[in-house]
């Protein structure tokens, strides 16, 4: 078997070249991650452009809606697939998948095709996200896997600040079609080098695919994503279509639960959640992607409306928030791979969160940039104690044949935790600003917004001193309320963190396991150091 197993067993002698073997194929790894992660981050600065050539504003939010929409529904089925199938092959259908949909979208002559394009893209960005997390569950063990979380860390914060800025000056001096066409040499790259370079036992298992499941799977899924989306925007929350929606899903995903336990291989196996560790680590990584995307998602809004900062730079606006979570996710990591403990990092994530959360609530009009990026640097700190620690638990807490479906249920969680956070979060805001701007200024503030609350740079220059006043105070309470419910959704993570056990994490060798506290979750998940892959 290869010396880059799961279970981290080497050879004496064999450490450093393991190592070096391990950065190349994760190098391949995050090329791939950068790929799904910088797709809508380059996008959104691309959409006016796009609609200005291709029409159909009514559809803009579906070019977004339905990339998350194919990413969210597939992620757990990609999960599945690698753990019956092979994790290598399934990783790599992914990118091609993903490719094809760039290059298609790139080609799009109207807005339908650009969608359904968009569609296709989706679904391979849903094995992207699961295959890095899966692989990198295969070959580095727990114990080891808080020293490459660094380089996972400073991807994302990349990915964030470099992906606006990169989408408008490729708008600008390529055409918005090379915003997709960009991801082509990417992917072609992370084609060779993982095709070369990974190697991973391989694999067949005997049962198929449960089709029944992921069906039922994938409506609820679409249910829920597509309430959350159009919720309080496209339609009113007590509409037949959005109480229809949620009808739906739950009925859905009720049938799933049902079939699931009659399932020979259920696409998500129900006994995962029986290990308390990996359902309250679930539950961390909602209320972290509920947090993420939904709350920062009004930060860089916040600082152009009231702090004048430029649009054009918006994303290095976030920088504080970044760095604080790629410094704090290297030292965590550092310290997991050292001593082996981790129940204490998500306890202090989830206290830093809901600190940092509050003390943006506080912020007005007259806040400073500097003091505002303290506040930022708090909040990314804890973020930076939750994103890896949280997939480093779920996966820990499972059998090595569960990997991939843990790794995707985690993802999906998360997932749909962005959802709920941009949808809740963003109907709140929206409101407190149109309610601040009426109180105000009255009608007339309605007229200057349109039909949306948020106002660009040129059209908030171009307002009359009191409606951009009014503006400003309007934003900042928006923003108030959207952090302040975020901080109270965030004690729900400080809560399931509390009840988090310390149990050994594969690879930390028999005097440290040894050292480490048994309890029922230790055999339950079958966690012990000699643990090998199926």
């Amino acid at each position: 078997m290869s010396q880059t197993t799961a279970a981290g067993a080497t050879a004496p002698g064999t450490e450093e070249p393991r190592t070096r073997s391990v950065r190349v194929v994760l190098m391949a790894l995050l090329i791939a991650m950068m790929l799904a992660m910088l797709d809508n981050m380059i996008i959104g600065t691309a959409m006016p452009t796009i609609v200005g050539e291709l029409g159909g504003v009514a559809h803009l939010s579906w070019v977004v809606t339905a990339y998350t929409l194919a990413t969210a529904a597939s992620t757990p089925i990609w999960g599945k697939v690698g753990d019956m199938y092979g994790r290598k092959g399934a990783f790599l259908t992914s990118i091609v998948i993903f490719l094809i949909g760039s290059a298609l979208s790139g080609i799009a002559q109207s807005m339908g095709e650009l969608i359904a394009f968009r569609a296709v893209q989706g679904l391979g960005a849903g094995g992207l996200m699961v295959g890095v997390m899966a692989i990198i569950g295969d070959l580095i063990p727990p114990r080891e896997r808080g020293r490459y979380q660094g380089m996972i860390a400073g991807v994302m914060a990349l990915a964030m600040i470099g992906g606006p800025s990169l989408g408008g000056f490729i708008t600008d001096h390529w055409g918005w079609r090379w915003t997709f066409y960009i991801n082509l040499p990417l992917g072609a790259v992370a084609l060779v080098m993982v095709t070369s370079v990974l190697h991973l036992p391989k694999r067949r298992a005997a049962g198929r695919i449960d089709y029944l499941g992921a069906g039922l799977l994938t409506v609820g899924i679409t249910s829920i994503v597509l309430l959350t989306t159009w919720g309080g925007t496209e339609y009113d929350w007590a509409s037949w279509q959005i109480v229809g929606l949620g009808v739906l899903g739950v009925a859905a995903l009720g049938a799933f639960l049902a079939a699931e336990r009659r399932a020979a291989e259920p696409v998500v196996p129900l006994h995962i959640f029986r290990n308390r560790n990996f359902t309250l680590v679930a539950i961390v990584g909602f209320v972290t992607g509920f947090v993420m995307f939904g709350g920062t998602l009004y930060l860089p809004l916040y600082q152009q409306a009231v702090q004048g900062a430029s649009a054009t730079n918006s994303g290095l606006q976030l920088l504080p928030m970044l760095l604080g979570m790629m410094i704090v996710s290297m030292v965590a990591g550092r310290w997991t791979s050292n001593t082996g403990r981790y129940r204490a990092l998500p306890i202090i994530g989830s206290v830093l969160m809901i600190v940092g959360l509050f003390l943006l609530a506080t912020m007005g009009v007259d806040t400073s940039r500097v003091t505002s990026g303290v506040f930022m640097a708090v909040l990314g700190a804890g973020m930076g104690f939750l994103m890896q620690t949280s997939m480093l638990i779920a996966q820990n807490s499972v059998e090595m044949k569960d990997i991939g479906v843990a790794s995707s249920t985690s993802t999906l969680f998360r997932t749909l935790g962005s959802s709920f956070g941009v949808a809740i979060m963003g109907a709140l805001f929206t409101n407190a600003v149109r309610d601040e701007m009426a109180s105000r200024v009255g009608a007339s503030g309605d007229g200057a917004m349109g039909e949306s609350a948020q106002l660009t740079a040129d059209a908030l220059a171009a307002l009359p001193q009191p409606l951009r006043e009014a503006y400003e105070f309007a934003v900042s309470s928006g923003t108030h309320i959207a952090f302040l419910v975020g901080g109270f959704i965030a004690v729900v993570s400080l809560a399931a963190a509390l009840f988090i056990r310390e149990t050994p994490l594969r690879g930390a060798g028999p005097e440290k396991a040894a050292a480490l506290p048994d309890g029922p979750d230790r055999a339950e998940s079958g966690t012990a150091p000699a643990a090998a892959p199926a």
